[in-house]
């Protein structure tokens, strides 16, 4: 009988002490939420496209905020409402990918009060240019003061379309002497995007923003008119921060002014996308040597960037389980 106690306690110290040691615990999975809203550069099809690679790779909870019509359809060119973003309450990361938004304050909050929680964050392009509301005084300070300090950057210029998506506008080099887990497996290559002035002249990234990629603009505006001691030829397209809000907790941001739709078909983008994403989650130490994988769930095939009615029609929001 005693040795039967024995053996029948010895096992419940095993099966506590497996259930105490923390390489026996199931990892948390990562709520990534996205909030889409831009009219131009097809954020509704490019982001759902990197959500899908992170749910396979990561087995990431997602959540896909969409700018709606009436109807519950993709909407880019509806400015004043995104769907779900209470999702933003319960997420570990928050994508960015908007372009003027003038949201009611409710909407608004949820973005906000995310940004000063300390989580991480990661912006695309226009979300130097999150907010635009021109009537609203008590909401004007998200226009330019906000994403100035939270992605590093306002909306100021770029060099110019010329003929958008039929030709690369922009040379993506690597910085000599950076070295980043979110540049692995990133090769030079040459983007769709036109290239926006973030740095140089009366301009500067702020806080402590470590660029890590250069862009040399291959037609510009500005060398036209001869202002390249304003906004020279070369600047940061992609780099890291951090950004410290109400909560005390410095939060990582990454950022790209990269995102035109055509830039998402090359590997190298992706993978600066994906090695962004892991990095500000704290995966770094998740991302080989040859960068994320890069692959495609499924065919990726998007509308050119424009504005207008150029977005696809009757595209249902996306829900990923």
């Amino acid at each position: 009988m005693f040795s039967k106690v024995l053996s029948v306690a010895a096992a419940l110290f095993i099966s506590l002490s497996s259930c105490s040691n923390p390489e026996t615990k199931t990892e948390k999975k990562p709520h990534i939420v996205f909030v889409i809203g831009d009219e131009e550069y097809r954020s509704e099809e490019s982001m759902p496209m990197l959500a899908k690679i992170l749910k396979r790779d990561l087995n990431a909870d997602i959540t896909l905020c969409y700018s709606v019509d009436s109807a519950g359809y993709a909407d880019p060119n509806r400015l004043d409402h995104i769907q779900g973003l209470e999702a933003l309450e319960t997420a570990d990361l928050m994508v960015m990918f908007t372009r003027f938004r003038a949201l009611p304050k409710e909407e608004a909050k949820y973005i906000t009060d995310y940004a000063e929680s300390g989580k991480p964050m990661v912006g695309f392009r226009t979300a130097t240019h999150t907010f635009m509301y021109k009537e609203d005084s008590t909401m004007k300070h998200l226009n330019n003061e906000w994403p100035a300090k939270v992605f590093g950057q306002q909306w100021i210029t770029h060099h110019g379309h010329f003929a958008d998506g039929h030709g690369e506008l922009t040379s993506v080099s690597l910085l000599p002497d950076v070295k980043s887990p979110i540049l692995n497996g990133v090769q030079p290559f040459d983007a769709f995007s036109w290239l926006y002035h973030v740095d140089g002249g009366d301009w500067k990234l702020s806080g402590d923003s470590k660029p890590l990629l250069e862009g040399l603009s291959l037609k510009s505006n500005h060398e036209a008119k001869g202002e390249l001691d304003k906004f020279p030829l070369t600047n940061p397209v992609a780099w890291t921060k951090t950004y410290t809000g109400q909560s005390g907790t410095p939060a990582r941001v990454f950022f790209t002014t990269l995102g035109h739709p055509y830039d998402f078909k090359n590997e190298s983008m992706r993978k600066l996308a994906l090695n962004g994403i892991y990095w500000a989650l704290g995966k770094e130490a998740d991302i080989p040597t040859n960068g994320a994988n890069a692959e495609f769930v499924d065919a990726y095939e998007p509308n050119n960037s424009g504005m207008g009615d150029k977005f696809k029609h009757e595209l249902k929001p996306l829900i990923i389980k």
